[in-house]
């Protein structure tokens, strides 16, 4: 499917599941290899440019979806840090007070040492920002981006055409979905006309 130069596509990718990702344990801006199973990732989908999170996961799923490319590595593309949280299990913090009042509400409340939710949606902004400038400086049409659950989530509930709240949408491992705008409205920071699943060979549904 072809697209006028009135539209750009933007494809965004959460990393494959990873060892701690099987323990269910708060990643955040730690890093845990891919699993065996997530080795095989891989996408006929091409783009013309490419960026990424500075994060292993994320760079060794680039490599596996989009080999011999070259990659943009963005920090402001970080998972949430969940501060002392990281690499810890709900059951290992269920007893916790703070833990509890984050879980009942993030918006208000911060893990220990980590980010607010409104410090996160800034950072994540702001890694939109310097794809979006690469996108019209270049001229670009099409370009992927792989991220985190978290990351995919918050820029879905703000650009999606369908108005969800971040909590409300779901993003597996290891797939991908695009966003498909008209250029201008990319550039007024509008939302996109269309989301469209990214074929994949193979899926992780961890």
């Amino acid at each position: 499917m072809y697209f006028m130069a009135d539209r750009v596509v933007i494809a965004l990718f959460r990393h494959g599941l990873t060892e701690e990702n099987k323990r269910k344990a708060y990643l955040g801006w730690n890093d845990s290899p891919l699993c065996l199973e997530s080795k095989n990732l891989a996408t006929k989908s091409t783009y013309e440019c490419y960026f990424s999170s500075d994060l292993g996961r994320c760079i060794q799923t680039a490599n596996l979806l989009f080999p011999n490319e070259e990659y943009l590595l963005l920090k402001e593309l970080r998972e949430m840090d969940f501060g002392k949280w990281q690499g810890k299990t709900y059951e290992e913090l269920k007893e916790d007070i703070c833990y509890r009042q984050w879980i009942d509400d993030p918006v208000h409340h911060c893990p220990p040492n980590g980010e607010t939710f409104p410090q996160f949606s800034e950072r994540v902004l702001s890694g939109w920002s310097r794809v979006t400038q690469e996108i019209f400086s270049m001229g670009i049409q099409r370009c992927a981006v792989v991220t985190h659950g978290g990351v995919v989530k918050y820029l879905l509930a703000k650009f999606a055409p369908e108005e969800k709240e971040f909590w409300s949408w779901k993003v597996l491992h290891g797939t991908g979905i695009e966003l498909i705008f008209e250029r201008d409205a990319l550039r007024r920071g509008e939302r996109c006309i269309l989301l469209r699943e990214v074929p994949l060979t193979e899926k992780e549904h961890g």
